[in-house]
């Protein structure tokens, strides 16, 4: 009578499981026959009868300016010198500008001409993407966003190829199945990665893992849980690009780990203005009167400005003591929002707590040519992000003739900071108390000692250079437009 039972339950249950499997195939069928069908409409051809290749780069921040940024526009500067018939499309979130206005920013910020027009297609939900929309499970909650402003911009605008070039991995599929694209991706910074693992696993207390939850055995258990299970999905939608690039030694060994798409994987290092910075003259001492350190590097809560504050405080209260000349730090970085803006505040709100505001100086949102005069002028170049995934500020400090103190880890560490022929191109630091130590160091250096090391550097940072990436780019997506 049970078995009777679990049948007359069990196989109608099948029965409707099939239908609803069958009606979602339909659908997503129906869906991808909709979208091609606009594809024909939205891309009509050209005059000579030929449609051009789209090739579209979901970049929902084009105009924030960072070092993502100059890989974007590096890339689209490549792909419209090398292929004659390619249109390339940028996805964006900033209604506040123009296309043009983006343009001349890139220009300006990056010294990026391109040659020929871009089309933007300004999508309207960005807000999807705000990490400040979701207190709680943000990855899962931005990913998530990510998906519905994807289908935004599919709708308004069906490519060739899609290029992810700001790391929202769960709009691959979505192109891919969809939209009946080739799909590529650049990825800056994994999602997850198996660093912040060990972070809730180890219960750390970090920017990303609260105190309540390192305190509390339950919420790191069940913070674990979710963080596997988002790595597992992270997998799988990663898994979906015909072409995975990364920007580091420190990025390809985390996607290689969670995608496992080791076949279409490269390292291509983000193109840096390196000659401009080479152009600045090499001077035995730049300053008798004081030092400038100067930090390079968004106001994101991961570039851990608080620490550079607090380390530079206590350089200054050991330099006092011992009469050296004068020190300022300058923050030079770009701010996106008015989350950006406020962090800045609260920085200065934290100079002004440790009685350091006369010495902290904040460049926000600068032109080119301005932060080229910071850095001719800077003895030290300050980075102290935990696993920066590359660190385009680290390169463009190094080239410009600054002697680079770098955090300990990920991209600096494997990448950037390392020794050249056998001889010093930096230092790197971990904490508050090293890093002071250290910058205690280098100035104490004989000034031609410090020369020594600059030079070094500039040797080795030409592996950097935008003429570089363009090559490694081409190379990786070649397979895209077979």
């Amino acid at each position: 009578a049970c078995f009777r039972l679990l049948c007359s339950l069990l196989v109608p249950a099948l029965l409707l499981s099939g239908v609803l499997c069958l009606c979602a195939a339909v659908l997503l069928w129906g869906t991808r026959l909709w979208v091609q069908g606009r594809k024909q409409q939205l891309a009509p051809a050209g005059r000579d009868g030929r449609r051009p290749l789209l090739v579209a780069f979901f970049h929902p921040y084009c105009n924030a300016g960072g070092g993502g940024e100059r890989v974007l526009w590096c890339a689209v500067r490549a792909l419209q010198k090398k292929y004659k018939n390619v249109m390339c499309v940028v996805y964006t979130g900033d209604r506040d500008a123009t296309g043009e206005d983006i343009v001349e920013g890139a220009f300006r910020r990056f010294n990026i001409k391109l040659t020929h027009p871009v089309k933007f297609v300004f999508l309207e939900k960005r807000y999807l993407v705000e990490a400040s929309l979701y207190p709680h499970f943000t990855l899962l909650g931005q990913s998530l966003g990510s998906v519905f402003l994807g289908w935004e911009a599919l709708v308004k605008c069906v490519p060739d190829i899609y290029i992810d070039s700001m790391g929202y991995a769960f709009t691959l599929p979505l192109f891919k199945y969809l939209g009946g694209c080739r799909v590529g991706c650049y990825v800056h910074y994994p999602t997850i990665s198996t660093d912040m693992l060990s972070v809730v696993r180890n219960q750390d207390t970090r920017f990303n893992n609260a105190a309540f939850i390192t305190s509390n055995p339950l919420f790191s258990k069940f913070k674990l849980l979710y963080y596997y299970l988002f790595a597992f999905l992270y997998g799988l939608v990663g898994s979906c690009s015909d072409v995975v690039m990364v920007n580091s030694s420190w990025t390809l060994n985390h996607i290689l780990s969670l995608w496992r798409a080791g076949a279409c994987t490269s390292i291509v290092y983000p193109p840096c203005d390196v000659q401009t910075f080479l152009d600045i003259p090499l001077e035995e001492e730049k300053s008798a009167a004081g030092y400038s350190i100067v930090s390079v590097s968004q106001f994101r809560p991961e570039k851990d400005h608080p620490l550079q504050i607090r380390a530079f405080a206590k350089l200054l209260k050991e330099k006092r003591l011992r009469q050296q000349p004068s020190l300022k730090l300058i923050l030079i970085g770009g701010c996106r929002n008015q989350q950006d803006q406020d962090r800045v505040n609260n920085l200065k709100g934290l100079c002004e707590e440790l009685g350091v505001s006369n010495h902290v100086v904040f460049r926000t949102n600068i032109p080119f040519e301005e932060l080229k005069k910071h850095l001719a002028v800077a003895t030290i170049g300050l980075h102290t992000m935990w696993n920066e995934h590359f660190g385009i500020g680290v390169v463009e400090c190094m080239a410009a003739g600054t002697v680079i103190l770098a955090h300990n880890s990920g991209g600096p560490k494997l990448d950037i900071v390392v020794p050249y022929e056998g001889r010093v191109t930096g230092f790197l630091a971990e904490n508050e108390e090293s890093y002071a130590e250290t910058m205690a160091y280098i100035l104490s250096l004989p000034p031609e000692k410090r020369l020594e090391i600059r030079e070094n550097a500039r040797q080795s940072v030409c592996r950097f250079s935008e003429q570089h990436f363009e090559e490694t780019f081409l190379s990786a997506v070649e397979p895209l437009f077979k």
